[in-house]
């Protein structure tokens, strides 16, 4: 025992010494990858900033932004050992966008992506097999299965508005409320029939630890909430999975669709080998890759949506008009999807919200070789790279800091004059393949709620803020007193 400790005190200052070369040797490391562009002159060892990111993450992107500036629209920083850079500005973002490539950028979607979502993921797709599996989703997103979704939409929004009401008799956050009948009706779009009640539960249950996981540190160990996130991500998508495999069974039978993995089966199926990446492991990281992408981006728009139309009570007064004008809701018939179509000012409040708090503020990619996005500055290889989809919504149009539906009007056409600036759904070849659907949802959810609901938004300080979790929200999860609108809610019933 003696002789053990003798013989670490002699090794100490040598340890020591070891340890003080890692820890400049990351510094300088640090500072050659950082070069001349904005950023913290002295980096914690090892962990970086993260502590900063993980306590309070709207804090820390902000300064990220403010410290990039408009010139050069860069910042730098250090996380668990990962050297990042934030982008700023649009055009920057544009390069990284336009140049998702083996040799350039690496979508990755989380900065721990890959080891979070595991391998059989969309995102992670490039060249030939990532065009052959979009020409595989073509079929999920036609009028007819655009119109499949729409009902099954306004079943849920309604059985969720009617439970809000009944049970609401004191202020309520709807954070929670809107998760769930996000999940709900991914759930029932995706892969309706073929998840039971007790699948259902679960699905929820490691859906709610893959949330919680993808906001903490990367720590993949038993107890750790990174981990348990890992893990419910892997059975989700063996759940997911199981479904496709249901599904391609039931459209070899020659059953119609009647959800998104039904439309896609359906496809496959018919052809004669079947595709790459057409098995039921694949399909079910895809589907997982879908709902990640519905799930939480939906739940912060209708969140947004909410808190927006009760501070600009103009806007709310003429979607009300618009809507009351198109369907009337006591005929106990659904929303068509030409009548959806007809709500133009509406879509034009969901592209506004969608414009003033882009659910995925950030975009995460990884520099596969060193890239040069400037005369000035080479992104070294390795880097995490974060284009600002936040910060390019601003950028551009008219008067960006006011919510302004009109400006995606006929008369305007912002959505095209300042295109390359609403970044949203992404650019290039990896933008969002479901961003119709998404819309609709959008559109269905503000049509509805507006027109069956009366709502009070209750303030205190600071409740417009935004919190991360993992996508943006009001800080007070949008706190309302919710009452009827109608004197019944309808029955809605499809048209024949």
């Amino acid at each position: 025992m003696i002789y053990s400790v003798s013989i670490l005190a002699s090794l100490a200052p040598y340890i020591i010494s070891a340890l003080l070369l890692y820890l400049l040797l990351e510094q300088l490391s640090y500072h050659v990858k950082k070069r001349n562009i904005p950023g913290p002159l002295f980096v914690l060892p090892i962990i970086g900033n993260a502590v900063s990111l993980v306590s309070d993450p709207t804090s820390f992107w902000y300064k990220q932004s403010s410290t990039a500036g408009t010139s050069p629209g860069l910042s730098a920083n250090y996380l668990i050992g990962k050297f990042i850079v934030y982008i700023r500005d649009t055009e920057l973002s544009h390069q990284v966008f336009s140049n998702v490539r083996p040799d350039a950028f690496h979508l990755v979607g989380h900065p721990f992506g890959k080891k979070l979502f595991g391998d059989h993921n969309l995102i992670y797709m490039f060249g030939e097999d990532h065009k052959s599996v979009r020409r595989q989703l073509a079929p999920n997103f036609t009028p007819k299965a655009l119109s499949t979704y729409t009902s099954l939409q306004q079943l849920v929004i309604l059985r969720h508005l009617r439970h809000w009401e009944e049970t609401s008799n004191c202020p309520i956050s709807l954070r929670n409320l809107v998760r769930e009948l996000n999940l709900e009706t991914s759930q029932t779009v995706f892969v309706g029939p073929y998840l039971d009640e007790e699948a259902r539960n679960r699905f929820r249950t490691d859906y709610n630890l893959f949330n919680l996981g993808s906001m903490a540190l990367p720590i993949d160990l038993p107890g750790f909430a990174f981990g348990e996130a890992r893990r419910a991500v892997t059975r989700l998508a063996e759940t997911l999975a199981v479904c496709a495999g249901k599904s391609k069974a039931r459209m070899a039978a020659g059953e119609e669709p009647t959800c998104l993995i039904d439309f896609w089966m359906q496809a496959i199926v018919e052809e004669n080998p079947a595709p790459p990446h057409s098995g039921d492991e694949e399909i079910g990281g895809f589907l997982f890759d879908f709902l990640f992408a519905a799930q939480d981006a939906s739940t912060s728009s209708l969140l947004w949506a909410v808190a927006l139309l009760g501070s600009h009570p103009e806007v709310l007064r003429r979607v009300r008009e618009e809507v009351a004008r198109i369907w009337s809701f006591d005929s106990n018939a659904m929303i068509t999807v030409d009548q959806l179509a007809e709500m133009k000012y509406t879509r034009c409040v969901a592209r506004e919200v969608v414009r003033f708090r882009p659910p995925a503020t950030m975009v995460p990619h990884v520099a596969a070789k060193d890239f040069p996005l400037t005369t000035s500055y080479t992104i070294p290889k390795g880097t995490i790279v974060f284009p600002s989809v936040f910060d390019s919504s601003f950028q551009g149009f008219t008067e960006p800091d006011r919510f302004d539906p009109d400006r995606f009007g006929e008369t305007r056409k912002e959505d095209q004059v300042f295109k390359r600036n609403f970044l949203a759904f992404g650019w290039g070849p990896h933008q969002c393949v479901g961003q119709r659907y998404a819309l609709n949802h959008l559109v269905l959810f503000i049509a509805m709620f507006s027109a069956l609901l009366d709502f009070e938004r209750i303030r205190s300080d600071g409740c417009d803020e935004i919190v991360y979790c993992p996508t943006i929200s009001p800080r007070d999860g949008c706190t309302v007193v919710l009452s009827r609108r109608v004197a019944v809610f309808p029955d809605l019933r499809p048209f024949n």
